[in-house]
C-alpha cells in the first residue's frame, strides 16, 4: 500500500523539482545516520512560491526516525557541528527535549551544505503518527497538508495509513469551513491555511500573503494530491455549469465531516461550543453538534487553538536548540520576507 502523498510526490517526475535538486535532497539525507523511517523536503526551497526565487532559499527537511535516542547518538558522532550547545547534554537529553517540549520535533538550522543552507527537524515515528491521526500539534501534520518532496518513502504501514488519514482530515475540516460552493483554489487555500490559523508568527514574522503564494503556483500539485480523496467524499461534487465544487450544508453533511475530524480537533470543538447539554458518547455528541449551524465557527476556533499553542511552544524551544545567534539570523530572514511581502 502506498499513501496518496507518497504516490504523488515520491519522484521527481511528479513535481517541478529538477534532477539536480533531486540529487541534492538525496545527498543531504545520505549524510545522516541510518534508521530513518521517512524523510521529506518542503517549503520554498522545494516548491515554487509566487514572487520567490527557489535557488536562494534554504532547503527544509523533516526526518522521521524509529529510535530517536540512537539516531541522535550516531548523528552527534558524525554531525556534531549541526547542534547548538545542547550537544554537550548528550543524546538522551536532546531526545527528551525533542519528545517532551514543543511539537515533538527537534530542529537544527542554518547548516551549510554545498552551496546551500539546510534546516532539518527530527521527529520520532510514534510522535508523527499521533500528530497525523489526532492533530496533537498540527505542526508536522500541517506541513503534510501541502505538497512535499518525499526523499525516503516510509516502510511502516501505520505511517502510510496515517499520512492518508491526515489528508482526509484536512478535507473534512475545510468542508466545514467553506461555503456551499467554492473553487478549487478556494479549497486548497483553506486546506493550506489550517496550519497557519492561530500561528502567532502570522501576526509578526511571516508574510501575510504566504498561503496564496504557496497555493497559486502549485495548484496542479494540490490537485494531484487531493483529487483521489475528494472523489471518495460522497457529499462533494464538481458542478461543470458553475465551475465550482458543491458541498451542501445540512445536518447530514456536517455529521459526516465531523466524524472525519481528528480527536484533538473534536475536543476543541466541544470546548468552544460551551453547551452544557453536550454529554454522552462521542457519536451522540457529534450528532448534536451537527445540528448547530455555527459548527464552522467552532471548527475554526478549535484548529486555531491547536496551532497557536504549538507555534508558541515550538518557537520557544527552537531558541536553545538552534542557539541564540542562529535564532537571530533565522528570525531576521523571516522578518525581511514579511516586509518584502508587505511592499507588494
Amino acid at each position: 500500500m502506498v499513501s496518496s502523498i507518497c504516490r504523488c510526490f515520491g519522484s521527481t517526475t511528479c513535481t517541478d523539482v529538477t534532477q539536480a535538486n533531486s540529487d541534492v535532497f538525496c545527498r543531504v539525507i545520505n549524510t545522516f545516520p541510518k534508521g530513518i523511517q521517512m524523510a521529506f523536503a518542503y517549503g520554498s526551497g522545494v516548491f515554487q512560491q509566487q514572487g520567490g526565487d527557489m535557488s536562494k532559499n534554504m532547503l527544509d527537511f523533516i526526518i522521521v526516525v524509529d529510535n530517536p535516542v540512537q539516531w541522535h547518538e550516531e548523528n552527534l558522532e558524525t554531525n556534531s557541528n549541526h547542534y547548538s550547545f545542547l550537544k554537550h547534554l548528550g543524546a538522551k537529553r536532546i531526545c527528551s527535549i525533542q519528545e517532551n517540549y514543543g511539537a515533538g520535533i527537534y530542529f537544527n538550522t542554518l547548516i551549510p551544505f554545498e552551496q546551500r543552507l539546510i534546516k532539518y527537524g527530527v521527529i520520532g515515528t510514534q510522535k508523527l503518527v499521533a500528530d497525523l491521526v489526532n492533530w496533537d500539534h498540527l505542526y508536522v501534520s500541517g506541513r503534510l497538508h501541502k505538497p512535499v518532496r518525499i526523499v525516503k518513502r516510509p516502510s511502516s504501514s501505520e505511517v502510510i495509513r496515517s499520512l492518508d488519514k491526515n489528508l482526509c482530515s484536512a478535507l473534512h475540516a475545510s468542508l466545514l469551513l467553506l461555503p456551499e460552493t467554492f473553487t478549487e483554489l478556494e479549497l486548497f487555500t483553506m486546506i493550506t491555511g489550517l496550519s497557519y490559523s492561530g500561528d502567532f508568527r502570522m501576526t509578526f514574522g511571516e508574510d501575510k500573503g504566504k498561503v496564496l503564494k504557496i497555493v497559486t503556483p502549485n495548484l496542479e500539485h494540490f490537485h494531484t494530491l487531493y483529487q483521489p480523496i475528494i472523489e471518495k467524499n460522497k457529499f462533494v461534487h464538481y458542478n461543470e455549469n458553475l465551475g465550482k465544487f458543491v458541498n451542501l450544508h445540512n445536518e447530514v453533511t456536517r455529521f459526516y465531516n465531523l466524524n472525519g475530524l481528528p480527536r484533538n480537533a473534536l475536543q476543541g470543538i466541544l470546548k468552544h461550543q460551551k453547551n452544557p447539554n453536550m454529554h454522552g458518547d462521542l457519536e451522540d455528541v457529534i450528532r448534536k453538534v451537527a445540528k448547530d449551524t455555527n459548527t464552522g465557527e467552532y471548527v475554526a476556533k478549535s484548529v486555531a487553538s491547536i496551532v497557536n499553542r504549538s507555534s508558541w511552544t515550538q518557537s520557544v524551544k527552537n531558541v536553545p536548540t538552534a542557539g541564540v545567534l542562529k535564532t537571530i539570523r533565522y528570525s531576521y530572514s523571516k522578518v525581511k520576507k514579511m516586509l518584502k511581502g508587505m511592499k507588494k
